[in-house]
């Protein structure tokens, strides 16, 4: 059975890599393949923490490139989670863009995943509430609401 609410700040996460060559396209600009593969990674730790189970992405709903992000930028990414519904969680990432040279930094992409959890037998299962603790917590849940309503096509 699923615990009965878990808050934001229990699930949050994030990791800082630098841009490696093998990340680059010709234009010495990070391939968006290399790019959403991290954003999932990190989403989907958000993702277990909140389940406490094994979870699969169920889409890819936004993923806005707003900077270049170039060969030895250092990136961090932050995850955290929007919305609840019954088996399925929204979960936000940002991504930020450090020169490694001059620290200029800039925000370079933001995304939404949706996950669900499974059980053993791969079936969707149950997760935690969110317990929102202030106001920002209430809009992003009801933003995510809007936006899971959309998805269903409610």
């Amino acid at each position: 059975m699923a615990e009965a609410e878990r808050s934001v700040e229990d699930s949050r996460a994030a990791t800082t890599t630098p841009v490696l060559p093998a990340d680059t396209n010709s234009y010495g600009n990070i391939f968006g393949g290399a790019l959403v593969a991290l954003i999932d990674k990190l989403a989907s730790i958000t993702a277990f923490r909140h389940a406490r189970r094994n979870v699969v992405t169920a889409s890819i709903d936004r993923l806005d490139f707003l900077e270049p992000i170039r060969l030895g930028d250092i990136l961090t990414l932050r995850s955290w989670i929007n919305y609840v519904g019954r088996t399925s969680m929204e979960i936000e990432v940002d991504v930020s863009t450090e020169d490694r040279l001059t620290g200029a930094a800039h925000r370079a992409c933001s995304a939404f995943l949706t996950f669900v959890a499974i059980d053993d037998q791969g079936r969707p299962t149950p997760v935690p509430r969110l317990r929102l603790q202030v106001e920002d917590e209430r809009a992003r849940f009801d933003a995510g609401r809007r936006r899971a309503e959309d998805r269903r096509g409610a």
